[in-house]
């Protein structure tokens, strides 16, 4: 699943013990990122999408 902080929020990531960038990340679909979706800590968006050519 492909999520992005929610505004004016840092969310620590687990596994790669880094703060989720604001241009958000592919993530596990785990109970803790679940929880994170439900608190409304991040959103859940679609991954984005590449640019022809590269």
């Amino acid at each position: 699943m492909f999520v992005k902080p929610a505004p004016g929020l840092s969310v620590r990531d687990p596994d790669l013990l880094d703060l989720l960038p604001d241009e958000g990340r592919e993530v596990p679909d785990t109970d803790y990122w679940q929880r994170r979706v439900r608190d409304k800590d991040v959103e859940l968006v679609g991954a984005p999408q590449p640019v022809p050519g590269d």
